[in-house]
């Protein structure tokens, strides 16, 4: 009897031995991945070499195929009927200019879409024609842009959606014959995923026309998916970090810093283009320079500085992904003013007393009012127009806020 009572108790600690063991190691383990996984390079940028593309993306995710029909994912695509918007139809395809000898023509064939400048010369006339390779722009316009050999300059005629008509390409001078605007590579890196520049001391506008990937896929925001995809699918995959870029997970700064590669302005790179990865710190990569308390802040290109200037956002810690969904369409201006009201109430505002609940929806009508933007004008047969943007400096604005 007292062998087997010894016997159960030498079971019995070697059990609590054994748990006390397993107790252990547990913590262990656990430290132990995640120092491995604190040690892992960040993730690397897009190339086509690395890029799954979002057809693989949304084979896990497919909650955010809504992303697929966003600005962000059609800023630049391949011509098509689908994809451009100007009118290919007889007496809808010509812009005429100031100049009575100088007049355009868009065409489309089997062979794919054109534009041609018509300059008369007395009784003989000089013409240029050149076919649209890639479109950017989707809802407030369009620019096209065209190959010579290796080089990538914009096409002189753009499309409006507002006028519902063909114009001079911003910056053009109207009634003039110009194909020679480059595409520099920070123009491509905002409307763009990945590009292979040329490089070429005496032109900036060199590229590799194989392997581009137009827009702004998933893994421009996210880092390069080849890696995440490979150890998604590793049974080992608990062992390493995920191989991805979850911005929403980032700081407030880096948040900011990812936004403002393209949304705060044109700045200076420091660093070649297609090589920032959002969670980095921006200005190791691009300069951005702060505008003076007094300047005006453009419309276009620069949302992120004129939203630092908000009291909203010097108050609180939000930033672009507290009213924005970068992976949906968000167009209503009605359901935005309803991101507003998450912090401030209707009976705040100064006209609650004479307008009541007439107020809700119209936030950001009021303090984000559309603006004429100086960077983004163009002429149409003689007139200058103006794109309006809506400003992202949130404040009470005046009487003549078109400005």
């Amino acid at each position: 009897m007292n062998h087997h009572r010894i016997s159960r108790r030498g079971r019995a600690g070697a059990r609590t031995i054994a748990l006390l063991a397993l107790l252990a190691a547990g913590p262990a383990a656990a430290l132990f991945v995640s120092n491995l996984r604190r040690n892992e390079p960040w993730p690397e940028p897009v190339r086509t070499a690395t890029a799954v593309g979002d057809s693989t993306c949304l084979s896990c995710h497919s909650d955010k195929a809504s992303y697929e029909g966003t600005a962000h994912r059609l800023t630049t695509q391949r011509p098509s009927h689908a994809t451009i918007a100007g009118n290919f139809q007889a007496g809808r395809n010509v812009l005429r200019t100031p100049n009575p000898n100088l007049y355009f023509h868009m065409d489309a064939d089997s062979a794919g879409f054109t534009q041609t400048a018509v300059l008369r010369t007395g009784k003989d006339s000089t013409t240029r024609t050149e076919r649209i390779a890639y479109v950017s722009g989707t809802r407030k316009g369009q620019s096209y842009l065209y190959w010579e050999g290796n080089q990538l300059y914009q096409l002189p005629i753009s499309y409006w959606a507002s006028l519902g008509t063909w114009i001079n390409s911003p910056g053009y001078v109207d009634g003039s014959m110009n194909f020679e605007r480059r595409i520099s590579p920070r123009c491509l890196e905002c409307h763009s995923t990945w590009i292979r520049q040329i490089m070429d001391p005496g032109a900036s506008n060199r590229y590799d026309s194989t392997g581009v990937i137009l827009g702004i896929t998933c893994e421009r925001c996210h880092a390069a998916g080849q890696e995440h995809v490979a150890r998604e699918r590793s049974a080992l995959r608990a062992l390493k970090g995920p191989a991805i870029v979850n911005p929403a997970r980032m700081s407030r700064q880096r948040q900011m810093d990812a936004c403002a590669q393209c949304h705060g302005g044109l700045g200076h790179p420091i660093a070649p283009t297609f090589t920032y990865v959002a969670g980095k710190p921006l200005e190791r990569y691009l300069t951005l320079t702060a505008p003076k308390a007094n300047e005006r802040i453009d419309v276009h290109g620069n949302q992120v500085a004129a939203l630092m200037r908000s009291r909203c956002y010097q108050a609180s810690q939000m930033t672009c992904l507290t009213c924005h969904d970068p992976h949906r369409t968000q167009r209503d201006p009605t359901e935005l003013s309803g991101r507003c009201l998450t912090c401030h109430q209707e009976q705040s505002c100064k006209l609650f007393p004479k307008q009541g609940h007439a107020l809700k929806g119209r936030c950001v009508d009021c303090h984000m009012p559309l603006q004429e933007s100086d960077l983004i004008d163009s002429g149409l047969e003689g007139t200058e127009e103006r794109a309006l943007e809506r400003t992202h400096w949130i404040k009470v604005w005046g009487n003549g806020t078109s400005r």
